[in-house]
């Protein structure tokens, strides 16, 4: 992906970053992945699409606590989270690229089910009826895919969970 160009990207509408890492020595591709990206974008008309995280979703009505800010919030995550909320605060610095970044859930499940009932929201933590804030990989992917074929946000962060 490093070795990526503007000829290499051209021609294409859409170009989602689904870079991840997990463990210290490679936590850092996800920043500087999507920031990679977004410089070879801006300034096209090519969409950046983003798979982010849940630990930035904000948890008070001013915008200035998150959810990785929490007691309760895993330490292990802190560096993932960390580094997808670099990312998502370089795309809003950013003028001219077209972009969005999609978080899921906090309880973002690999093997969960596909419910095919899914709430869009927006940059608050958000719970369901029952109370929880879950996705499973396949109904998140779908929302996901669905917002790549028929785009409706623009230069934000938007999340799902299950309904």
């Amino acid at each position: 992906m490093f070795d990526l160009n503007k000829d290499d990207l051209a021609g294409f509408d859409v170009v989602v970053d689904a870079l991840g890492g997990w463990t210290p020595e490679t936590v850092d591709v996800i920043e500087d992945g999507e920031k990679k990206l977004a410089d070879l974008l801006e300034g096209t008309n090519i969409r950046l699409v983003v798979v982010g995280g849940a630990g930035s979703l904000y948890t008070d009505a001013a915008h200035t606590k998150t959810l990785m800010d929490g007691e309760d919030f895993p330490e292990i995550f802190v560096p993932v989270a960390t580094a997808h909320a670099k990312a998502l605060a370089d795309l809003r610095k950013r003028k001219d690229l077209n972009w969005t970044y999609i978080s899921p859930a906090a309880d973002f499940q690999a093997d969960g089910e596909r419910t095919g009932k899914v709430i869009e929201a927006g940059e608050d933590f958000t719970l369901n009826r029952k109370g929880q804030s879950v996705i499973s990989y396949a109904d998140y992917a779908d929302a996901f895919v669905n917002e790549v074929l028929n785009p409706t946000h623009n230069k934000e962060r938007i999340s799902f969970l299950q309904a």
